[in-house]
């Protein structure tokens, strides 16, 4: 199982995800609870497909980190 970094934002009434790591890999929710289930998915439906087409999972490089100011 790899860990990819998934950053949530808040988009008016709903929820937006993506991974930094895979471009393009997004989703979204009408719920925190839902955007993550959908990410989840999103994620795990391109790194099939990648797979599928014989080619590597992307590297899970991105961090996160709170700066204050």
């Amino acid at each position: 199982m790899s860990k990819y970094l998934v950053v949530i934002e808040k988009a008016g009434k709903n929820f937006s995800a993506f991974c930094p790591d895979i471009p393009g890999c997004i989703a979204v929710g009408s719920t925190k609870r839902e955007v993550e289930k959908n990410i989840r998915e999103a994620i795990s439906l391109h790194i099939d497909g990648l797979k599928e087409d014989g080619l590597p999972a992307p590297p899970h490089t991105s961090t996160a980190e709170y700066v204050a100011v």
